[in-house]
């Protein structure tokens, strides 16, 4: 698959491209960094750091070389990510997304764009944090009110709550047949007490843990924690590079990370 991937310099957009630079199934063809930077014009290799040069500059206009590939992988801001969704829906191209903070109305321009183009959106490209997830379903649908619910989430990131988190939620929402914007609960404060049917939300921000997260389930006289680490984002940029391959000869659809570890 010829590969573009939107801001090379990023955390998530560097270990992309030298995940995608290792594959023998990928080819990076292209890389697009905010106007104004100073990297604009280097090498792709250079710039995100894979040891070697790749023969691909870094350039700022996604249309002047979108025709070139056959994926696009964009975790940038969500400012630059709408731009990067009207281009592809545009040109005809897949994109994968894992850009986070869209609202539902932003949400929802993804979702229809999989009726023209193939559309992967994924908060967390984890293979770890989505098994999680089932595991998360399942607790919630099996025991329902039985439990109260809790997710406190540590991440390096503007996001609060996380991206991540907030799809745990809906998970756990939807398996209680409920919304997660009519039962969610941020963050305590004075006198506070549990409201049944709630899920509650912490937020930590402690030195650079990449990500955390933690759902309690507590039950009368029990609680049990399922827990997510990771030590660096390299699993995420392993899981996007997945995600990439997974839409190769896939026509227009909504896809996501379920569908690529098949569960």
């Amino acid at each position: 698959m010829k590969v573009i991937v939107i801001g090379p310099r990023g955390k998530m957009g560097k270990l992309i491209t030298q995940v995608a630079a290792s594959r023998d199934d990928m080819e990076l063809v292209g890389a697009i960094a905010p106007k104004g930077r100073d990297y604009i014009g280097k090498d792709l290799g250079t710039v995100a750091m894979t040891g070697f040069e790749l023969g691909v500059p870094v350039t700022d206009d996604l249309e002047n070389i979108i025709d070139s590939c056959d994926v696009i992988i964009d975790f940038s801001t969500k400012e630059m990510a709408m731009e990067v969704l009207d281009l592809a829906i545009a040109h005809k191209k897949a994109l994968v997304c894992g850009s986070t903070g869209f609202s539902a109305e932003e949400m929802k321009r993804f979702e229809e764009a999989g009726k023209q183009i193939p559309m992967l959106y994924a908060a967390n490209t984890s293979k770890l944090v989505n098994i999680m997830n089932k595991l998360l379903e399942l607790v919630t649908a099996t025991l329902k009110d039985e439990i109260d619910i809790e997710i406190l989430h540590d991440q390096w990131k503007k996001d609060a709550p996380s991206g991540t988190s907030k799809e745990m939620g809906e998970i756990m929402a939807h398996a209680l047949g409920k919304e997660l914007s009519d039962i969610a609960v941020y963050g305590r404060e004075g006198e506070s007490p549990r409201e049944p049917g709630t899920i509650g939300y912490h937020s930590l921000r402690a030195g650079n843990i990449p990500s955390s997260h933690t759902v309690y389930f507590g039950g009368m006289g029990e609680r049990l924690e399922i827990t997510h680490h990771s030590y660096n984002w390299e699993c995420f940029a392993r899981g996007a590079c997945d995600c990439a391959a997974y839409l190769e000869g896939k026509g227009p659809g909504f896809y996501s990370i379920k569908d690529v570890l098949g569960i």
